[in-house]
């Protein structure tokens, strides 16, 4: 009709489907050994594509009915027995080109990693080798180029522990029961480096805390005086709970 206007109706906007997720954890593992001063990270050989013959830290998919924890302790039960352990979530890496196998799928999945960050005692550790995959202890600084975006996992983990130290009593979770401030000073050193304090610095503010309990006991190492074996206190340590520790 004349004089009448069509109204032309606007295609609707379309969305991108929603991403099709399978979840995975893993774990970074740390440790230190104390004897040779070295900040060590648990790593597997992959036995399977993508990235087979490379190192990779301890992970699975997580299964039916499986909380997240509960997958990371099952992947650490299945390479590593020890009686001390501590453990928290870190992180959660899911960028759209982590995992190859998001190109390959024609189902779009995607595939999200939830990192855990562990500690352990080094000496208590007994490492589980299944005959087929590889696994071993490496130096955090000898790390080679990992499976997946591991590295930047490694990177992220390395950077929670350090902080860790500074204001919480991690690390007291991978010394033994008594320890001389040799020890600890020993492993902060390890994972912070030489320059963060100097002993003596660190010994005379570290006992005006008050958290450490002089057991009473000596013990004698090379040719040098005794030293004191100390205990960590939990609950006199309780008020500088998540605040930085004036000694770091």
């Amino acid at each position: 009709m004349a004089g009448r206007s069509q109204r032309k109706t606007a295609d609707p906007v379309t969305s991108p489907p929603l991403a099709d997720f399978k979840v995975g954890v893993d774990n970074v593992i740390f440790s230190v050994d104390t004897a040779q001063n070295r900040l060590l990270v648990l790593l597997v050989m992959r036995q399977e594509d993508p990235f087979l013959g490379h190192w990779s830290f301890p992970g699975t998919l997580v299964q039916q009915g499986e909380s997240l924890e509960d997958a990371a302790y099952r992947i650490l039960s299945e390479k590593i027995r020890v009686r001390n352990l501590y453990l928290e979530q870190l992180y959660t890496f899911g960028g759209p080109d982590r995992d190859p196998r998001e190109a390959a799928d024609s189902y779009g999945v995607r595939y999200l990693s939830v990192s855990y960050f562990a500690l352990v005692r080094f000496a208590e550790a007994e490492l589980i080798a299944d005959g087929v995959s590889g696994i071993a202890w490496y130096p955090v600084d000898q790390v080679p180029q990992l499976a997946f975006d591991h590295n930047r996992i490694l990177e992220y983990g390395h950077r929670r522990l350090r902080n860790k130290l500074e204001y919480s009593p991690v690390a007291f979770e991978v010394l033994p029961e008594l320890f001389t401030l040799s020890d600890l000073y020993q492993l902060y050193t390890t994972v912070l480096g030489d320059g963060f304090s100097d002993y003596s610095n660190f010994r005379s503010r570290l006992l005006k805390l008050g958290f450490l309990e002089d057991t009473g006991i000596k013990v004698s190492r090379g040719a040098g005086r005794p030293a004191s074996l100390y205990r960590f206190d939990a609950e006199a340590f309780a008020p500088f709970k998540d605040k930085p520790l004036v000694f770091i």
